[in-house]
């Protein structure tokens, strides 16, 4: 599959749900018989919907394209009927199955779902959406599947049916058995492909973070990195989501550094892919996060490898070229900012020029003291020694400038934090914590 950096629909590629533990599922189910004539002799279907159901009835490949292609509006409409009449578990399992067989490798069927709309706007989508809440183990996840197609297939995908899938699907993203997220993913892999639905799934409750915790927390096989990530791309084409992206999220850290330590070329081609989206709709909000974690740096080493994919190198230098462009115009505060707001301080200039604090203080204090309270976060809570070392720095640099601040530091813990970080085992960490508490209980000097 070739990422092409091309913000259009038709050049994201659709990439249906293939997962084999769903597949395992199906074969379990297939052979098991269904009462089709009980349901006949009880009247819950016709002898005419009979005739149809056998005549499909354990067919696949050429034998079923030889009906369906025939008569593929009939049986939508009669398969999306007794999903809304039939209420046996096992049976809903057998439709699903039948409905799926008729989709598979031929999504341009997905027509003749659609085309029920014509009579009754609810289909086809509330039959199987509510197949969705379905406590059975199989019937959500091969409903999911079949959502998936015909909402890729959808020339105007349903609002509605979009905000449930994507529920559905954040719960998914949580389940214990990885087979399952990696579903789950795989449905957003193919659904964000339409523009429409982007915005509905950045606005989800809670969907966007347990995308971002598989990346984060939960040590991700490369392939799910791949898909995980492939996602963050698809999404990025969308400039607002581009802006708010890693301001929301802070995934760029986490990106370049998988990038740095991957095996998988195609971990990397999606990855420079995406910060290039971040960089092409919205610089202003991406590149100083960039700096800071010293992207221009990487992607100098990364334009002298040998590529596979040519277009990997053009990415690569593209992002090189904004970077060295744009340094000179983003200000030591950005990056300092930026590299605040990620948690991975760095010995980087900022936190040893006088000049900058001298310069830069008063900025720590706006929105009501919004970065100073992340440095005292982070002074408190992370464990590196580097982090530690130049948080306290910071803090002794900061309240040298606005001794005043010294009483809301110690309400924020930050005293007694650097009293504590005073016999710290590393050397640096005590060194700047004794520096700091020279600011802190009023002296001058820096040791």
């Amino acid at each position: 599959m070739v990422i092409q950096n091309k913000d259009a629909v038709a050049e994201v590629p659709l990439a249906l749900v293939s997962n084999p533990y769903l597949d395992e599922l199906t074969a379990g189910l297939r052979a098991r018989p269904i009462p089709w004539e009980g349901y006949q002799r009880a009247t819950l279907i016709t002898q005419t919907e009979l005739n149809y159901i056998k005549a499909v009835e354990k067919k696949t490949g050429e034998d079923l394209s030889r009906v369906v292609d025939n008569e593929g509006p009939v049986y939508a409409d009669l398969f999306v009927s007794l999903l809304q009449k039939l209420v046996r578990v096992d049976t809903i399992q057998s439709i699903l199955i039948l409905i799926d067989d008729i989709l598979l490798d031929h999504e341009e069927r997905a027509t003749y779902f659609l085309d029920l709309a014509k009579k009754d706007p609810s289909l086809p989508y509330a039959p199987l959406l509510k197949c969705l809440r379905s406590e059975d183990d199989f019937v959500p996840l091969k409903a999911s599947k079949i959502l998936t197609t015909i909402l890729c297939t959808s020339p105007k995908p349903s609002t509605e049916a979009a905000e449930e899938l994507f529920r559905w699907t954040t719960a998914q993203l949580q389940s214990n058995n990885p087979a399952v997220v990696d579903l789950a993913v795989q449905v957003l892999e193919s659904v964000l492909r339409q523009r429409t639905v982007r915005p509905i799934y950045w606005n989800s409750p809670h969907a966007m973070d347990a995308l971002v915790k598989i990346l984060k927390t939960a040590a991700p096989t490369p392939q799910m990195q791949y898909q995980v990530i492939y996602c963050f791309w698809i999404l990025t084409f969308d400039t607002e989501i581009a802006q708010d992206l890693n301001r929301r999220y802070d995934v760029i850290p986490p990106l370049v550094e998988i990038a740095k330590s991957a095996i998988k070329e195609k971990v990397i081609r999606v990855i420079i892919s995406t910060l290039r989206n971040l960089v092409e709709k919205a610089p202003e909000a991406n590149l100083a996060a960039m700096a800071a974690v010293k992207l221009l740096t990487f992607t100098e080493n990364l334009s002298t490898r040998k590529w596979s994919d040519g277009e990997i190198l053009e990415d690569v230098n593209y992002l090189k070229a904004e970077l060295e462009e744009n340094f000179q115009t983003l200000t030591t505060f950005e990056v300092y900012q930026a590299e605040l707001l990620s948690g991975r301080l760095t010995w980087s200039p900022p936190h040893q020029s006088d000049l900058f604090w001298t310069k830069n203080w008063r900025e720590l204090k706006k929105e009501n003291y919004a970065l100073l309270r992340i440095l005292a976060r982070l002074l408190s809570t992370a464990s590196d020694p580097v982090v530690l070392s130049v948080a306290a720095n910071d803090i002794g640099h900061y309240v040298k400038r606005d001794p005043s601040s010294k009483k809301f530091l110690q309400e924020l813990g930050v005293k007694q934090r650097i009293m504590e970080l005073m016999s710290h085992p590393d050397q640096d960490v005590r060194y700047n914590s004794v520096n700091a508490s020279w600011s802190l209980i009023g002296g001058s000097g820096r040791v």
